[in-house]
């Protein structure tokens, strides 16, 4: 395994998709349906940048996955294995991680340190269960040719890792540790050792941008959506630190139609169709904007 070099990118458009649970990751292929609708191809980005829920999207974005049908697997039912395995999750220990979070008021590495050592004793269903349903999810075989950048946070030392092609991780491996939520889901293991979501170093992680000269960000989390005053902090760094180095940038986070059909509790399954289509009514409301940024689909 090796981390990332913090460098420039030096690309033309750079995608950023950000945490947000189950249902951030319906919200977020609505959004992306309802850009392309809006002549924006969101898979046109140089540069994918995913973390926690956005990493799924954003591997699915960037190996060109066809956006209607996966709109179409979050208004279908939900795997049944993704179920069984929420319900078996430690929710008393992911409670615990989240009031420890509320208290600390940021997410520096040390109290990325304490989120790990929480999760690493949590009772949680199995790395290899997780990591099957996580695999039949994505059903990429290999990491795609558009770059693709995946967070995560090693559960130990608490430093920030990500993950690419050629880092020592297969595509699963990553997605899976970056979305593994401390006491829902297994810390996973690669090489010799174990990584959290990387929404606990920042919701976006959108200054791995920097230097892209256009930044489209979608945050089911955004500034203070379900979110914490760290979180939107890191957010608001990071979008100045893009824009510091001549990047232009469009935020797409939650309008108040998106935030009531999240509902309450970002994992809850029942609320997918209800926020892919508040995404997709969203994201077709966007597109002349992000026109102004992004590359139109040719008529």
């Amino acid at each position: 395994m090796r981390a990332l070099a913090m460098g420039a990118v030096m690309v033309d458009r750079a995608l950023v998709m950000g945490g947000g649970g189950i249902v951030g990751i319906a919200w977020e292929t609505g959004i992306l349906k309802g850009l392309l609708g809006g002549g924006v191809d969101p898979s046109a980005a140089d540069l994918v940048i995913g973390t926690s829920a956005g990493a799924t999207v954003g591997a699915q974005v960037a190996a060109g996955a066809n956006f209607s049908d996966l709109l179409a697997v979050q208004l279908g039912p939900i795997d049944p294995r993704q179920t069984q395995l929420l319900a078996e999750g430690d929710h008393q220990a992911a409670a615990a991680v989240f009031a420890y979070i509320a208290a600390a008021g940021e997410l520096s590495q040390s109290v990325r340190a304490q989120i790990g050592a929480m999760a690493l004793a949590a009772q949680t269903p199995s790395e290899a269960r997780r990591l099957e349903m996580v695999d039949a999810r994505l059903g990429i075989a290999d990491w795609p040719p558009t770059r693709l950048l995946i967070t995560s946070v090693d559960a130990v030392s608490g430093a920030f890792v990500v993950w690419e092609r050629g880092a020592g991780a297969t595509l699963a491996q990553a997605v899976a540790a970056s979305s593994a939520v401390p006491g829902l889901y297994p810390p996973v293991t690669i090489a010799d050792r174990r990584y959290i979501d990387g929404g606990f170093r920042s919701g976006t992680s959108a200054d791995l941008a920097h230097g892209a000269k256009s930044v489209l960000i979608v945050a089911p989390i955004g500034r203070g959506n379900k979110g914490t005053a760290a979180l939107t902090r890191q957010l608001d760094g990071e979008i100045a630190e893009v824009e510091a180095a001549g990047g232009k940038v469009l935020l797409i986070e939650p309008d108040a139609a998106s935030l009531e059909a999240f509902g309450p509790n970002l994992m809850d399954p029942d609320r997918r169709a209800v926020a892919a289509d508040a995404g997709v009514r969203q994201g077709q409301a966007i597109a002349a904007e992000a026109r102004k940024l992004w590359t139109a689909v040719p008529a």
